[in-house]
This record gives structure tokens, sequence and C-alpha cells, in this order.
């Protein structure tokens, strides 16, 4: 398995992210997660949609709350044709309080907490933490790459704005 030294930083500190990462104009590599009601789901079941894959180290942190809520909030103003994932490590019984804690409705929670199956398969799995580096995706309808975003500071959020005008590009 490939290991990306000084790739991040958490705090300032450098981080060292393993698996492969994913490159713009390539498929994303498949992996399997498990929904909130413990069901697993292949990132592969959303070939024929758009799809933004925000990737959090953890819902219960303040940037990780604010980023998955702003994806939510701006799924109103998006096609239906779009599918927002966010991908952790934390636990699907924790998503699925943070989400009803939070009123996260249009957002898609998938946890990669058994096998870092995702983490690996995208080269975001931090390894001296075993969660998931911060980064967007927005995948097109065939199942490619189109663009991706990695928060070099983990505490920071993503710019938004060009993950947007990406999906709408698609559209």
């Amino acid at each position: 398995m490939t290991k990306s030294p000084n790739v991040i930083t958490m705090h300032g500190n450098p981080l060292t992210l393993v698996g492969n990462e994913v490159q713009i104009g390539q498929p994303l590599p498949d992996a399997v997660l498990v929904n909130n009601d413990l069901q697993p789901v292949r990132l592969s079941d959303y070939k024929g949609k758009i799809v933004v894959i925000s990737v959090v180290p953890s819902l219960d942190t303040p940037v990780c709350d604010m980023q998955t809520r702003r994806f939510n909030s701006e799924a109103a103003g998006l096609s239906d044709d779009v599918a927002i994932l966010t991908i952790s490590m934390d636990l699907p019984f924790a998503q699925k309080r943070w989400c009803g804690a939070a009123g996260v409705d249009r957002v898609t929670t998938l946890s990669d907490h058994q096998a870092a199956a995702f983490g690996q398969a995208a080269g975001l799995l931090i390894n001296e933490l075993r969660l998931l580096a911060r980064a967007v995706l927005v995948i097109d309808r065939d199942g490619i790459v189109r663009y991706y975003q990695l928060v070099k500071e983990v505490g920071e959020e993503p710019n938004y704005d060009t993950a947007l005008s990406a999906v709408k590009e698609l559209v």
C-alpha cells in the first residue's frame, strides 16, 4: 500500500496518507461502505448520477459539522440527478444520531469504519489517526472523477464554490 508522508497537516503537524490518490479523469475506485441502517452500499451503486463526495474526519467536530451542513443546504438548489454523500470513519449509529440532531436530510452519510476501503482506495486514509482526510470529489454519471480537492490542513473547510461549480458544469 502506498504511503504519502507530509501531504496534509493537522494543527501544522504533518500526516501520512495511505493508498493511491484519486486522479481527475480516472474512474472512482469502487468501495463498500455502510449506511445508517448498517447495510452495505457500493459507490458504484450511484453510477448514472452526478455524485458529490464530501469526505470528513468526524462529524462530531466543528469543521466537519459545518462542511456537512453546508452541502446539505446547497443540495436544495441542485438537480435531483445529484447525490451528495458524506463519508467518514464515524460509526453508522453516530452518523444517524448526528444527522437527526443537525437536521441533515439531503446528504447521505456513509461509514468507512469497517475496512477503510474507501480511504485506502482514494488515498485519503490518515495513517497516524485511522481517520479520513478532508476532501471533496465530484463524480460524473459514468463514475469518472471530474473534480478533486484535498484540503491540506485538516482543520480548514474546503472551497465550496469551486466544488459546486464543478457540479453545475455536469448537470
